[in-house]
């Protein structure tokens, strides 16, 4: 018997060692797919994209917010991986009336490395996972804080406006290039701001993610002309809300980010 807990603290209890995983969440099916579980890895979302070879060979199960329940029971998975930001909280409860799920809840880099490593122990690859996540802290303690607290707004959607707000792994992972975020909204992890509000705001910066929205050139000239005191940015949303083996590519692409700012 394997026993594991999640990080919603839900108790996961296997037979044996999956050799039939379905992952539910981008990020995460990267990692699977890293961590060398790519023959146990049969199901994965339409936008579980990284790596390549992955999106082009495993059989599709819907997208994070729409899974096709029925064709992941036709599957009868050993595991499921979830997340409870990234996924919708009916369907979850609906697959674990018959498959062990495991629910992650990123918050901040320990959390991520956190669910590297159970992961790994969970899935028989422990020395991997461990040396994934000792590598990836190592390289976030090498991020050049150069930008001393300024401050930003990290939009993520157009109409209607829509930002990352505290209490998100967008926020931490701003927090430590040294930026502060200036959206804080208990109510909402990702709220509408108004544009009178961006301007009452005056951020130093403006970041505009390349996803879930595709920000374009266009857009950046739309933020210039309402925040012309504002530096308007398009920057690499994988590398700020991707929680899995993405985040090793992390840590320079902000080195670079942070260069470019000075």
């Amino acid at each position: 018997m394997i026993n594991s807990t999640d990080q919603l603290g839900n108790k996961i209890k296997l037979d044996k060692i999956p050799d039939k995983i379905i992952s539910l969440v981008p990020s995460q099916s990267e990692l699977l797919w890293d961590l060398g579980l790519q023959k146990e890895l049969i199901g994965i979302t339409k936008f579980c994209i990284h790596p390549n070879k992955m999106f082009t060979s495993i059989a599709k199960i819907g997208g994070t917010k729409n899974i096709n329940i029925e064709k992941v029971k036709s599957f009868n998975p050993d595991l499921i991986i979830a997340n409870k930001e990234e996924n919708q909280k009916e369907q979850i409860e609906e697959l674990q009336k018959f498959f062990p799920v495991w629910i992650s809840d990123i918050y901040n880099l320990t959390d991520a490395l956190n669910m590297i490593t159970e992961l790994g122990k969970l899935l028989n690859k422990k020395n991997v996972a461990d040396l994934l996540a000792n590598s990836i802290n190592n390289k976030f303690e090498s991020i050049n804080k150069i930008i001393k607290k300024k401050n930003v707004v990290y939009l993520i959607w157009q109409q209607p406006i829509m930002a990352a707000s505290s209490n998100t792994f967008i926020d931490s992972m701003l927090n430590v290039c040294g930026f502060n975020n200036l959206i804080e909204n208990k109510s909402s992890r990702y709220p509408e701001v108004s544009a009178k509000e961006l301007i009452n705001l005056n951020p130093d910066f403006v970041f505009l993610s390349s996803e879930p929205y595709p920000f374009k050139k266009n857009h950046i000239d739309f933020y210039k002309k309402l925040l012309p005191n504002s530096k308007v940015i398009l920057v690499d949303g994988e590398f700020f809300s991707w929680y899995g083996s993405r985040l090793k590519f992390a840590p320079d692409y902000f080195n670079e980010l942070l260069t470019s700012l000075i």
